[in-house]
């Protein structure tokens, strides 16, 4: 078993904590206020396809898109699972996006967007949404704020136990590269392995991605605190962004 495979196998229980339903009920409500009917939906960087499956469920059409295989292994076991018309898994990574057809509506749960580390793979990643996006389609994603990672993540450890497993979890905020380094240490407790896993978030600001998504051609209907759902803070963990596709562009 390689490390990512053991986080793959464990990535359920460290984000136990998620509120998936709730947060499927606020990705409804705001394909409800969508100028088109959402039928189609991606989601992007769908991880174990939690959400993925969880909306198939409510009966869309969904893709689900991950760079990592042992992730998408998981997915793909829940969603043989799924009652009604199973997702579509594809490997990808966001900036290399590469669909069959057009889509009504993407989203990217869960602070994806902060493991695109290179801002200019963040645009990449925009533009792909824009091209497979319907005119009038929405793209919902959420970011981790920098007051998050700067004032909560920063050095602090968590421990989460599992039935088979302890997983500890550890963050160094890094000022000068603007990102936060994860370190995720795995001991299973028959067998005795021991796996580590490193990653990195950007901290991406709130005029940044803003800016992003209007030079791809987007129009911002909304944005939510992530934790109440609710209006934007000073001290807001996470930002929500429900942006349209606009039916005329320029890019520069």
């Amino acid at each position: 078993m390689s490390s990512y495979e053991a986080l793959a196998a464990r990535y359920d229980a460290l984000t136990a904590d998620v509120d998936h339903r709730r947060w499927a009920d606020y990705i409804e409500k705001q394909f409800q206020k969508c100028p088109i009917p959402i039928h189609t939906v991606l989601d992007l960087a769908c991880g174990t396809g939690e959400m993925t499956c969880l909306l198939a469920e409510r009966g869309y059409e969904m893709i689900g898109v991950d760079q990592s295989q042992d992730m998408l292994a998981v997915a793909a076991e829940k969603g043989r699972q799924v009652r009604g018309e199973a997702p579509i898994f594809l490997q990808q990574s966001m900036q290399e996006l590469d669909l069959y057809g057009t889509i009504d509506a993407c989203i990217c749960c869960l602070d994806s967007v902060n493991y695109v580390t290179r801002p200019a793979d963040l645009r990449r990643a925009f533009d792909r949404v824009h091209l497979f996006l319907m005119p009038g389609g929405l793209f919902l994603f959420d970011v981790n704020t920098p007051y998050k990672h700067q004032k909560i993540l920063a050095g602090q450890t968590f421990d989460i136990e599992a039935e088979d497993a302890d997983c500890h979890w550890s963050n160094r905020y890094d000022e000068a590269a603007q990102r936060v380094d994860i370190t995720i240490d795995i001991d299973y407790h028959e067998t005795g392995e021991h796996f580590r896993e490193q990653f990195s978030e950007y901290s991406y600001a709130l005029d940044t991605v803003t800016a992003l998504l209007e030079k791809y051609g987007f129009a911002v209907a909304k944005m939510a605190d992530g934790e109440s759902f609710g209006p934007v803070r000073a001290d807001s963990p996470r930002w929500i962004f429900t942006a349209v596709k606009q039916y005329t562009q320029e890019v520069q």
